[in-house]
């Protein structure tokens, strides 16, 4: 059976992008993008999804912004966001550089994943994304940084870790140079912790993820 994903991006998408090319190259074997949706409407990735005739829309944030108090009404946004991932019933949401925040319902648990570029639970948290993650590691002098794929929750970066990988940080990285090892080992992790949900090797007991062998 095909395995449907949502893919959620504020940005480019370069993320769903490269969900794209390894569906092309067989490295995501039974695996659909079906839904696409962006927190901007003049967001590329947008444009990416259309040029693959899947489905492409906006619900954007601006709107739910409210001009006085400068808050955001999130549960407003999250209702129809909801309401458009249940009438295109998909198996998967992806959070591929979403940076709004997306409130899991009980139908979704553990079906949406995001990654996030350090070895949770070590630079994580509400605040912690993007640069910042990577500033704060050459910071630290840690010897060792990566990317964690993993369920998402109602807390910042606390749902099950499906998958990890680590990248060695020596003492004359910058952060820039930090970022893109991170990056280029995160265009990995994520298409294979899609592929694991995908095939059905993941059991979630007790908030811990257990991860079948692709030949039990």
């Amino acid at each position: 059976m095909t395995c449907k994903l949502a893919v959620l991006l504020s940005g480019s998408g370069t993320t769903l992008q490269n969900i794209f090319d390894k569906i092309d190259n067989g490295s995501l074997p039974n695996v659909a993008v079906r839904l696409v949706i962006a927190s901007k409407a003049d967001a590329y990735g947008l444009e990416r999804a259309r040029k693959r005739g899947v489905t492409a829309l906006s619900v954007e944030s601006k709107k739910y912004r409210n001009p006085e108090t400068k808050k955001t009404d999130w549960t407003g946004m999250n209702k129809e966001i909801h309401s458009l991932l249940e009438q295109h019933e998909v198996d998967l949401v992806v959070l591929a550089g979403y940076m709004c925040l997306f409130e899991v319902p009980p139908a979704l648990e553990n079906r949406v994943i995001n990654i996030h570029p350090a070895l949770i639970p070590a630079f994580s948290g509400q605040g912690m994304y993007g640069e910042k993650v990577h500033k704060a590691v050459v910071e630290r002098g840690v010897k060792l940084t990566g990317c964690t794929a993993h369920f998402v929750t109602n807390e910042y970066d606390a749902g099950p870790i499906i998958h990890q990988r680590a990248v060695p940080v020596s003492a004359d990285d910058t952060w820039e140079s930090v970022q893109a090892r991170v990056q280029e080992l995160e265009r990995e992790v994520f298409p294979e912790a899609i592929a694991m949900y995908a095939s059905g090797r993941l059991v979630v007991r007790n908030g811990v993820v257990a991860v079948a062998s692709e030949t039990s």
